[in-house]
């Protein structure tokens, strides 16, 4: 059964939960309970068979065969090659390749799935009305629910991206996506406001009663919503069969894990899968020059009224990160009434954490963060020494992880979560390789020129791009997000 993180709502199945994304009245569902998973029962078993295996505990009101067609998309050729999410072994660690799907990013591992999980839940609780899936997107998730939610029958998705604030690929991808039941819209801000304003349109009663007269109700595919995490943590028990199965760590030994972050999901499925049992020491918590998470581990104060910083790493360009609270309620012993008062509006997105949760976010997580010229020095160097290339996200956590290396000396087998392919940023990769300054080169011909100098193919749904038709965007301010949702939705 799934809980708030607030403790305003409880007792709720897995179908409710995914189906209503994110609790009515603030906070987010988490599981009541941790399943138990032995690593050693997944030995020999292909990706989407662990997936079924780690998430079939998590979805106890979803019948076997039900999740058995859910998870077919792992290996039905919707993702390059037999391996979804391989393990590049580079240097003395590993890279976990999460950008093999149809997006060329790490959100494509979810979001193939829950559509799916989301259908299902629908039909379970009985919901006669058609669903309109609400997404703000920093850069990848936008693309990556589109692709997921295209043409489904009875749903309906919305994405709200920053105007400027995500790299010209990623703005295609989006603009260029196909069905009927899309839309995408610019917002004339960044992504907090984004997120912020989707948030209080999930809180507000008159606007769903609007929409339930239009039969129509809100679900999420951010990771504000369970089932979008869920199929997170599949991939973190992937990345230890590999290490295992390379020799790279001994069987039962621990791995640390880095995690480039912005929104806080990714991080926490690693601490997920850790609470169910795989042997993981130290999760590293990366971050660009918006570094609200590294100055809260450093201090227990999270401060998101702050200077926002629009980087090359866009996806990490966040000060809310929303996941982080279901992080500080396992951290301070699940009081539901602490994390009520920490995100209480009257605070203004800050609060400051008593000693003994702050120690505990501590023993488990190291966080630093990096800056632009340090993240395009970490691309040049890393091709130089192993001939590998970084996007500009893994490359921050590359750098954050030298720097844990050089302050802890730990030797730990560590994997890096790579969380875009490069070519999704091959404009300012190709800077960090090439050294060159001044303006930057055409964004579809950098995808070439970067082809050409590292011998790595072009991913097949980057090709063409420029040449495909893109849809006109309709572009706000942030204060005026539902008053468009409204036009698009309400009679």
């Amino acid at each position: 059964m799934y809980e708030s993180t607030r403790g305003n709502l409880s007792g709720q199945s897995a179908s409710q939960a995914i189906a209503l994304g994110m609790v009515p009245k603030g906070g987010l569902f988490v599981p009541s309970t941790f399943p138990a998973l032995k690593w050693q029962e997944l030995q020999g078993l292909s990706y989407r068979e662990v997936a079924k295996r780690v998430m079939a505990d998590y979805l106890p009101d979803f019948p076997e065969d039900t999740l058995d067609k859910i998870v077919n998309v792992y290996s039905d050729g919707t993702f390059d090659g037999q391996n979804p999410a391989p393990l590049a072994s580079v240097g003395n660690f590993g890279v976990l390749e999460l950008w093999h799907g149809p997006t060329s990013a790490f959100k494509d591992m979810a979001l193939q799935v829950l559509p799916d999980l989301l259908n299902v839940s629908l039909k379970h609780i009985g919901l006669d009305a058609e669903v309109l899936i609400l997404v703000a997107t920093s850069g990848d998730t936008g693309k990556a629910a589109l692709e997921g939610f295209k043409n489904r029958e009875g749903m309906h998705i919305a994405v709200f991206y920053p105007q400027g604030g995500v790299s010209p690929v990623q703005e295609r991808q989006m603009t260029t996506t196909e069905g009927s039941n899309t839309h995408v819209i610019a917002v004339k801000g960044n992504f907090d406001q984004c997120q912020t304003a989707v948030k209080l349109m999930f809180a507000s009663e008159t606007l769903k009663a609007r929409l339930w007269e239009n039969k129509l109700v809100f679900s999420s595919a951010n990771s504000i919503n369970w089932g979008r995490l869920l199929p997170q943590i599949v991939y973190y028990f992937w990345a230890y069969l590999q290490a295992v199965e390379q020799q790279k760590v001994a069987p039962g030994g621990v791995i640390n894990v880095v995690v480039p972050t912005g929104n806080f999901g990714n991080l926490l499925a690693a601490y997920y899968a850790r609470r169910m049992g795989l042997p993981i020491a130290k999760i590293i918590c990366a971050s660009n020059k918006n570094n609200v998470l590294t100055n809260f581990f450093a201090t227990g104060e999270y401060q998101s009224q702050r200077q926002f910083y629009q980087t090359i790493s866009p996806s990490m360009d966040i000060l809310i990160s929303s996941n982080f609270e279901r992080f500080l309620y396992e951290m301070n012993g699940r009081n539901a009434d602490l994390i009520s008062s920490w995100y209480d509006q009257k605070n203004q997105g800050s609060f400051k954490v008593d000693p003994q949760t702050l120690k505990n976010c501590q023993e488990i997580v190291f966080a630093g963060w990096a800056d632009e010229d340090e993240t395009l020095a970490t691309i040049s160097q890393s091709f130089k020494a192993y001939q590998y290339v970084f996007d500009p996200h893994t490359a921050v956590g590359m750098k954050v992880y030298e720097d844990y290396c050089a302050s802890s000396h730990d030797s730990t087998f560590t994997v890096i979560a790579s969380t875009a392919s490069p070519f999704k940023f091959a404009s300012n990769v190709l800077i960090a390789l090439e050294k060159t300054q001044g303006k930057k080169s055409d964004e579809w011909q950098a995808l070439r020129d970067l082809s050409q100098l590292t011998n790595w193919e072009i991913p097949q749904g980057l090709q063409g791009l420029d040449k495909k038709e893109a849809k006109i965007v309709d572009s706000c301010q942030p204060e005026k997000i539902e008053e468009m949702l409204q036009g698009l939705f309400v009679e």
